[in-house]
């Protein structure tokens, strides 16, 4: 596979879940983190449904940095452990394979923070 379309594909299918985002923020009264909430959601109930992972196969990135992306780790990671360590599992799943995200998050939350004075709007 030559790598322009594999650019091409992580770029289409990203863009694609973005300007759906965009569009909803744009034509509907919904607020970004409800916006935020449902994206994560579709993520979790296509991936428990067996979509969203073909989807990632095709797409790579394009399919996993967007929001629907963290609702597939998390609804993976909590299968996984499910199998793995019964019940419990579906309580600490979710939160070991999305742990680096999280934590990046926090961390460059953090440093933005020390960096920048915050202002009312």
């Amino acid at each position: 596979m030559s790598m322009v379309w594999m650019y091409l594909k992580v770029f289409l299918v990203g863009g694609a879940l973005c300007a759906i985002g965009e569009l909803l923020t744009l034509l509907t009264k919904l607020t970004p983190a409800r916006i935020l909430v449902c994206y994560i959601l579709t993520g979790v109930v296509l991936s428990a449904a067996g979509w969203y992972g073909p989807l990632v196969k095709f797409a790579g990135a394009g399919a996993t940095v967007p929001l629907t992306g963290f609702g597939h780790a998390l609804c993976q990671g909590v299968l996984f452990s499910v199998q793995e360590s019964g019940l419990i599992g579906a309580f600490t799943g979710g939160l070991a394979a999305t742990a680096g995200g999280i934590s990046a998050a926090v961390v460059f939350g953090a440093l933005v923070a020390l960096c920048f004075k915050p202002r009312s709007k």
